[in-house]
C-alpha cells in the first residue's frame, strides 16, 4: 500500500478568548494562503500520478477542507471518510490501526495534524525520535508491503 500523509494547510489562528461553541480548535478553517499551499503540493502530486483509492481525514474542519482539496485536485471520485484516529490528540498506534482497517486499498491519503504526523512517521520507521517535521501542506509517502500489527514502511518522498 502507498500511504500518503498530508498535513492540513495553513489555518486561521486559534484565539483562546474567542473559543466557545463556534470558536473551538476543531472549527478552525484554512486561510487563503493555506489553500494555495495545498494546491502547490497537490498539483505536482497529480501530475506525478498520485491517485488514492481512499482518502481519510481528521474530523477537524481544516483537515476535512484539506482532504476535499486533495480529492478535487487528484480527481478522487469516492467519499472522504473522517476518523478521530487522525485528530491532533490521537496516537500513532490509533492512526496505524485505522490504516490497517483499510488493508484492501492500494493507495491511501490521510489529511491530519501535527504533532501526530511527525510522531507517526517516526513510529512507522521504528524510531523513538522525530525524523520529519511537517510544515503546513507537507506530504510524505510511505510504502507498506504488509499491514501487520507493527508498521514496517519505507519513506519514498517528501514534498512541501
Amino acid at each position: 500500500m502507498e500511504l500518503y500523509l498530508l498535513r492540513h494547510g495553513l489555518a486561521e489562528q486559534s484565539r483562546a478568548e474567542e473559543r466557545g461553541a463556534t470558536h473551538r480548535d476543531s472549527d478552525r478553517v484554512l486561510t487563503a494562503e493555506g489553500i494555495v499551499q495545498l494546491q502547490r503540493v497537490m498539483e505536482p502530486a497529480r501530475d506525478a500520478g498520485v491517485r488514492p483509492s481512499l482518502i481519510l481525514s481528521s474530523p477537524y474542519t481544516r483537515a476535512k477542507q484539506t482532504a476535499e482539496i486533495a480529492a478535487r485536485t487528484l480527481e478522487y471520485r469516492g467519499k472522504v471518510l473522517h476518523s478521530p484516529a487522525f485528530a491532533p490528540d490521537s496516537s500513532p498506534f490509533r492512526a496505524w490501526e485505522e490504516v490497517r482497517a483499510h488493508d484492501g486499498e492500494t493507495s491511501l491519503l490521510v489529511a491530519a495534524h501535527e504533532p501526530l504526523l511527525s510522531s507517526t512517521v517516526a513510529w512507522f520507521a521504528g524510531s523513538t525520535r522525530e525524523m520529519i517535521r511537517f510544515v503546513p501542506a507537507a506530504m510524505v509517502r510511505i510504502d507498506f508491503g504488509v499491514l501487520g500489527p507493527h508498521p514496517q514502511g519505507r519513506s519514498e518522498e517528501h514534498t512541501s
